[in-house]
């Protein structure tokens, strides 16, 4: 299992638009930070995501917390808020 901690900053390029008045970080975003830690911890690419579950924003600027579990050519995520789960789900990588 690896964990690691980040934040998506307000001056973020993928932010302006999601949304002015309340903005939130775009699961795109979170999704990339998943791809940029598997290639990282398992030395190989993402290959797909069958099931991801969002549960509830994240903010500009909340610290979230990515935990990543498994072991090639499957694994499963969560990141987390607090004690708020944000996303969810599992994915596989390229063999």
């Amino acid at each position: 299992m690896t964990r690691t901690t980040f934040h998506i900053d307000a001056t973020h390029p993928a932010l302006p638009g999601h949304f002015p008045a309340n903005p939130i970080v775009p699961g795109v975003v979170l999704l990339d930070r998943l791809a940029a830690a598997i290639e990282a911890g398992w030395k190989t690419s993402l290959r797909r995501l069958p099931q991801v579950k969002f549960m509830r924003p994240l903010k500009p600027g909340e610290s979230a917390t990515l935990t990543i579990g498994g072991e090639s050519p499957r694994g499963t995520f969560v990141i987390e808020c607090g004690d708020d789960i944000i996303a969810k789900g599992t994915f596989e990588v390229v063999a």
